[in-house]
């Protein structure tokens, strides 16, 4: 039996702060070349991220750039006071995120929202589009009725390609040719290694897309050496992997043992230990055999997650992105 190249079976990790964990973890310390500062406030936990050196880049797997994330374990419970205080503090970060990598307040902005409308944990980014507040039009129709505070913003939601037979990214060139703005803000669903972070957690980077690559699509990327335009990225993990979850389930055993079974298991301990993540994954990859491929799990409950989440975004952009709009009442601008 030839032996397995255990790499290919590598799950990509869509999170910043996810890949540093990864990347920590497998090197027992601080990444050299990635800058982090933690911030938390009654329950919304903020990392910002710089990788600044091609060495920390890869180590970590990820673009050279700044990474914002949220956890906010709590929005699972559908608070609506809360979701506010997230909408409110992500229109705030994210106005700030724009200033930070040299976007003007004025600067004219296109929202994409990558995603496919028909599978729920993968509408999220033409539901924000929804909820978005364009004004392109009226700059366009009627420049001197625009009331001061509001920007030209427009949004589109391309599709995917199993729908419209063209990559998203072409779709979006096209727009970008016509429309030229100035910034693309991309929004789309991600996976995540961690089940806590699934409908919880939000990310904001500037380092642009790639649509698809969070479930092991290699697609045309969103990105500025592409489009010729600045692309911020949001994403939310609304889905992770079945395997990831097993493999997580064996690690939890594996510390229940060690502190229920003492003297009792170190020979199974022992073979537990030698076991490596990969070598996990592939275990659960074989039993998935049948399908052919493996299984990407969302909870029950991802109609009203979705939702909710969308909404937060959607009600952060606003604000962030139009001064006139009242950042104390985000939620009173989305439908």
């Amino acid at each position: 039996m030839s032996e397995l190249d255990l790499q290919e079976f590598n799950v990509g990790i869509d999170l910043a702060l996810e890949a540093k964990e990864y990347a920590e973890a497998a090197g027992n310390g601080p990444v050299p070349g990635v800058l982090s500062d933690v911030s938390e406030d009654d329950g919304i936990t903020i990392t910002r991220l710089e990788v600044t050196t091609e060495e920390g880049s890869r180590i970590m797997g990820k673009m050279i750039g700044h990474y914002v994330t949220f956890e906010v374990p709590e929005l699972r419970k559908q608070d609506t006071v809360l979701q506010d205080r997230v909408a409110t503090k992500l229109a705030q970060e994210f106005a700030e995120f724009l200033l930070r990598i040299g976007i003007s307040k004025t600067a004219n902005v296109l929202i994409v929202g990558l995603g496919n409308w028909n599978v729920t944990p993968d509408a999220l980014g033409p539901i924000v589009v929804e909820n978005a507040l364009v004004t392109r039009h009226f700059f366009e129709l009627m420049p001197n009725e625009v009331a001061p505070g509001y920007r030209n913003v427009s949004a589109v939601a391309p599709g995917v390609l199993g729908i419209t037979g063209i990559e998203s990214s072409d779709i979006v060139q096209g727009i970008v040719d016509r429309s030229k703005p100035d910034l693309i803000i991309a929004i789309d669903a991600l996976a995540s290694k961690a089940l806590e972070r699934v409908n919880t957690t939000i990310q904001i980077a500037d380092t642009g897309i790639h649509p698809g690559s969070g479930i092991g699509n290699k697609r045309r990327g969103i990105t500025k050496e592409i489009l010729g335009v600045p692309v911020v990225a949001i994403g939310v993990p609304t889905v992770l992997y079945a395997s990831t979850i097993v493999s997580n389930s064996i690690d939890l055993m594996r510390e229940h043992l060690k502190k229920h079974a003492a003297g009792k298991a170190e020979g199974f301990l022992g073979l537990l230990d030698s076991i490596d993540e990969n070598e996990r994954l592939q275990l659960v990859r074989e039993a998935l055999g049948p399908l052919g491929h493996d299984l990407l799990v969302t909870p029950k409950e991802i109609d009203q997650f979705i939702e909710d989440i969308a909404n937060i975004v959607a009600s952060g952009l606003n604000a962030a992105l139009h001064e006139a709009v009242d950042k104390t009442n985000v939620a009173a601008y989305t439908h």
